[in-house]
């Protein structure tokens, strides 16, 4: 008996003593990611009026997620089409999707794509478009510096320090006091920065603030981006979806290109497909010579690899298809116009419904804006009263997400910015 007992004693202590001293046992539990947690957050909420702005995703006007109709139809045609199989697509995607793709964004009457100087690697979604990006930027040209806006959509920090760049630095965007672009403090932020560095901008619809640089402003960075040697990353998870012309939200690219740069644009399928969950991205190259081309491939190939093998081939068959195929093409043309339409209509009567109010300050720029955010000017004691008194879920930053407002709740909201803008206390059950 004392020997059994001796022996239970001692396995328990073996046990505690593992437990104890788990190799995870000093892992930190991390931050929590905002506009996941402020999703949680709505969803918890019981309250029959919560709105939520945070989460980058399109609604329709009843506040539902949108398939949309040429999507589905696609989507029917390939599920019903025997031929196809679930074999793997190459390290590099399928090659009738990024040939569509890098057309798409370079255009379909693009020189560079004419003299073989372009060319796309599928990626998952724009987030991996950037990885590799990134990667191939910091193993093959040695590059270690990058330059994004402040603000910026927060993952740019994040994947080019992940990926290893030591220097990391912001340039001036946002002018919060004039609520516009702060172009002469982006110029005079770029202009220290060191020939060879990576310059991220924002294609068109700029996350998080929705201010673009106008044609000319573009001409301007353009100028300096060329005579400080700085290497162009556009990042394009927007493109048909902000203004419902895939040529007019392209046009500061193809500015580039016509102009001479090498660059990479990184691509997003997930807003002006709604394709949010299946990931189809495309890294776009764009070089000098076509001589080069099978170089880079290779190279890219490689990372891909190390990565995550090759990509997905669901989101891409149907990206495929539909810029592949005229009709198809036509009715996704009618889709982002009535999704872009839709969030022009929801600036103006927000815009329209605080001037009304009288609520303090100047609201013109939700209306110079363009995409699906807007930055709003709000500060953190704002947005905390909007969440904690009216389940108005939104960024800290005073970011909203425009798709999330509806005529159902556009008069609501409205109330709610001008009760927390100038103080006023919150209505009773928030029924104002």
């Amino acid at each position: 008996v004392h020997l059994l007992i001796f022996c239970v004693a001692n396995v328990a202590c073996v046990c505690s003593y593992m437990m104890s001293s788990s190799i995870f046992a000093n892992v930190p539990k991390g931050p929590a990611i905002e506009v996941f947690a402020l999703t949680q957050a709505f969803k918890d909420d019981a309250n029959t009026k919560k709105v939520n702005l945070s989460v980058g995703a399109y609604r329709t006007d009843v506040g539902e997620p949108w398939v949309l109709p040429v999507v589905r139809k696609t989507e029917i045609s390939i599920a019903g089409d025997e031929a196809i199989n679930h074999e793997y697509l190459p390290v590099t995607g399928l090659d009738t999707f990024t040939r569509a793709a890098t057309e798409l964004v370079l255009g379909a009457d693009s020189v560079a794509i004419k003299e073989k100087r372009a060319f796309g690697v599928q990626t998952i979604s724009g987030t991996g478009a950037l990885r590799v990006a990134a990667d191939f930027l910091l193993q093959q040209l040695k590059l270690n510096t990058v330059y994004y806006s402040n603000p910026t959509w927060e993952n740019h920090h994040k994947i080019f320090f992940d990926c290893g760049f030591t220097k990391l630095h912001s340039y001036r965007y946002w002018d919060q006091d004039k609520r516009q672009l702060d172009l002469k403090g982006m110029l005079a932020d770029l202009e220290q920065a060191p020939e060879g560095a990576v310059v991220i901008l924002h294609a068109c619809a700029h996350n998080p603030t929705g201010m673009d640089p106008t044609h000319e402003q573009w001409k301007q960075i353009a100028d300096l981006v060329e005579r400080k040697k700085l290497f162009p990353l556009f990042d394009s998870a927007y493109q048909g979806f902000a203004s419902g012309s895939p040529d007019q939200d392209a046009w500061a690219i193809r500015y580039f290109v016509d102009r001479g740069f090498e660059l990479f644009v990184c691509q997003s399928f997930a807003k002006n497909f709604g394709l949010y969950c299946e990931r189809a991205g495309n890294l776009t190259v764009v070089q000098q010579s076509g001589a080069t081309r099978d170089q880079i491939h290779s190279q890219l190939t490689l990372i891909v690899r190390g990565q995550y093998s090759n990509p997905p081939a669901y989101g891409a068959r149907i990206v495929s298809k539909v810029l592949n195929t005229p009709e198809l093409r036509k009715e996704w043309m009618d889709c982002i116009q009535l999704m872009s339409s839709r969030i022009r209509e929801m600036r103006k009567q927000l815009r329209d419904k605080l001037v009304a109010l009288g609520t303090p300050g100047n609201w013109d720029h939700i209306v110079n804006q363009i995409g699906m955010f807007s930055y709003t000017g709000l500060n953190e004691s704002q947005v905390a009263v909007l969440i904690k008194d009216y389940h108005i879920y939104l960024l800290r930053t005073g970011r909203i997400n425009m798709c999330g407002l509806n005529t159902g709740n556009i008069d609501y909201v409205a109330k709610a910015i001008n009760a927390a803008v100038t103080g006023a206390p919150a209505a009773v059950e928030n029924k104002l």
